[in-house]
């Protein structure tokens, strides 16, 4: 049984500056950032389009086992089961726009919002490094041990995102589900399903209105698109 997963990352916020912690604050998409989500939206159709081909199928079976339920998904790999969504603007808005060529409403999911930067939020990066260059320079050698004062340590931040990922990928088992989300918790999905440690996770890049495609044969993901 497959299980695709398309990973979304929100469009441009109207925060302005790309390089800035906006972290847990609420703030919406930008013209530019419904713009990017609305052409990711064609993307994501055409690709559900082609669904998984008999070719690709007998592959995965080779390759990892045939079970019971594993014969041709058909219509039911093109087309969306559901879309979940952080509940924080951005990414609920990203979503909505998703949903409007699939006839589904998004799914808000507040284990899914951006972490909490406490004292950094709102702050750009060049402001962090002059007002906190110690604190700023542990967070980047080290994110999994370090985190800003007042903000959500790093493996909370993974419990909650991965425990509902799990839910997510549990309760559309066989089908394709897209996750709209934020670079930070796309970054941690990313790094778990690649079983990449999270010190490593600033070497995963995710652009406004990113597209991540993986697909589960079972238990075992498959990495199909990053950052597209």
């Amino acid at each position: 049984m497959t299980t695709t997963l398309y990973l979304i990352r929100h469009g441009e916020t109207d925060g302005g500056d790309t390089k800035r912690y906006h972290g847990s604050i609420d703030i919406p998409l930008s013209d530019r950032g419904r713009q990017q989500v609305a052409e990711k939206a064609v993307a994501l159709t055409q690709h559900l389009s082609r669904g998984i081909t008999a070719r690709y199928l007998s592959y995965l079976r080779d390759v990892h086992g045939a079970t019971e339920g594993s014969e041709d998904p058909g219509k039911d790999a093109r087309e969306l089961s559901a879309v979940y969504c952080s509940d924080l603007s951005r990414a609920a808005e990203s979503a909505e726009i998703i949903c409007a060529a699939h006839g589904l409403s998004p799914v808000r999911v507040a284990a899914l919002r951006e972490r909490s930067f406490g004292v950094w939020e709102g702050m750009s990066f060049a402001e962090i490094r002059e007002r906190y260059p110690e604190a700023f320079g542990a967070w980047a050698s080290n994110p999994l041990a370090y985190s800003p004062v007042g903000g959500e340590p790093t493996r909370e931040v993974k419990d909650r995102v991965i425990a509902a990922v799990d839910a997510i990928l549990r309760d559309n088992a066989g089908r394709p589900v897209a996750i709209v989300a934020h670079g930070g918790v796309n970054r941690i999905i990313l790094c778990h399903v690649l079983g990449m440690p999270l010190d490593n996770i600033f070497r995963i890049e995710q652009d406004y209105a990113a597209l991540n495609i993986i697909e589960f044969w079972e238990k075992y993901p498959v990495l199909k698109l990053l950052n597209g």
